[in-house]
């Protein structure tokens, strides 16, 4: 995630406070984790994640179903 927002990133960051989360770190977010954990996340399933640590619950719940 830092890659992708250029930046040090802590779970409890708001997704908003960094200047580099737009339309493309999302598609990026959304590339990653079907790269690196086989799961499908659409903008649908992104939009509510404001914190990293939501971003991460999302791709967890995606994994174990």
């Amino acid at each position: 995630m830092s890659e992708i927002l250029e930046d040090d990133v802590t779970m409890s960051d708001a997704l908003g406070k960094f200047e580099s989360w737009d339309s493309l770190a999302s598609l990026s977010v959304m590339a990653m984790a079907d790269s690196k954990f086989g799961v499908k996340i659409t903008p649908r399933d992104l939009n509510p994640a404001m914190t990293l640590e939501q971003l991460y619950a999302l791709i967890r719940s995606k994994t174990a179903a």
